[in-house]
């Protein structure tokens, strides 16, 4: 990495932040759960869109928050994305902060059931590992797709230090199987249970893309799972047709309609031109 791509972070400007992250060097005696430490964290515009069409890179964020992210990377033992995000934007995935070195960058972890990503040898995040810049990806498959791998992308991912983990799909539950991809058939609590388990994770930073940040959002259930969110919030509008965060509708018990998501010990911090929450889900 040269010192051109370094990103410069003082850790006193991110004292605000200190309750709502992992132990500096979470273990499994720090964090006895099934579940690693978990922080969602996004970038959004003022009308709370990622980015300005599906599969477009979009930078929201400025130079001081956008270093408070490689700072958050390298606090947590990995980050993850959903597949759709590694297609669009082919990234490197972690810590750019000066000082971080191998041991304290982020393992990615990329969600994608059936195994659609065509990255290359030279794709980003597999360069960035060869170079010593960072961690190889650890790919989460559906088990039921072992036997149409593309054994180049395997020898790729060996070669940088990465691999995939087979996860099996949930039982199928009685009624029409439904026809949607094999992703539907994962829970969270599932996927959380398996990097803890299988990919010996004890803190996780929940990247996006829009879909996975949606999903988790969209079910009490789901925001269980989240310890903390971090979400930068940039002073721009990118107008209608973006990838939008939007739960989904919740209603009461008389079917009238609630809030969708609600947050608990709230912190506003002004970082140049963006505006920085921290908080818990409130449920």
């Amino acid at each position: 990495m040269t010192s051109q791509d370094t990103l410069t972070f003082h850790p006193q400007t991110a004292c605000f932040l200190a309750p709502y992250l992992p132990a500096v060097f979470p273990t499994s005696s720090t964090h006895p759960h099934p579940h690693p430490f978990t922080t969602l964290t996004y970038a959004a515009s003022l009308d709370s869109h990622l980015s300005l069409s599906p599969g477009a890179q979009t930078y929201l964020s400025g130079p001081l928050s956008k270093s408070l992210t490689h700072y958050l990377r390298s606090r947590h033992s990995a980050i993850l994305i959903g597949v759709s995000t590694a297609v669009a934007d082919d990234p490197g995935l972690n810590s750019r902060l000066r000082g971080v070195d191998l041991e304290g960058q982020p393992r990615p972890i990329i969600i994608d059931p059936d195994f659609r990503w065509e990255f290359t040898r030279d794709s980003r995040v597999l360069k960035t590992a060869r170079e010593g810049n960072g961690k190889a990806p650890y790919i989460i498959v559906n088990a039921s797709n072992a036997a149409a791998v593309d054994e180049d992308r395997l020898r790729w991912l060996a070669e940088a230090g990465g691999r995939v983990f087979w996860m099996p799909e949930l039982p199928s539950e009685p009624g029409p199987r439904s026809s949607s991809s094999s992703r539907s058939r994962w829970s969270w609590d599932q996927i959380l249970g398996f990097i803890k388990s299988e990919c010996k994770v004890d803190s996780l930073m929940i990247e996006g893309g829009g879909v996975v940040i949606n999903s988790l959002l969209s079910s009490p259930g789901n925001l269980k799972l989240i310890n903390s969110v971090v979400i930068t919030i940039a002073p721009v509008y990118l107008g209608q047709g973006g990838v939008n965060v939007s739960p989904a509708a919740q209603t009461g018990e008389s079917g009238q309609r609630v809030s969708a998501v609600k947050f608990k010990e709230v912190q506003w911090n002004v970082l140049g031109n963006d505006v920085v929450m921290v908080a818990r889900p409130d449920v």
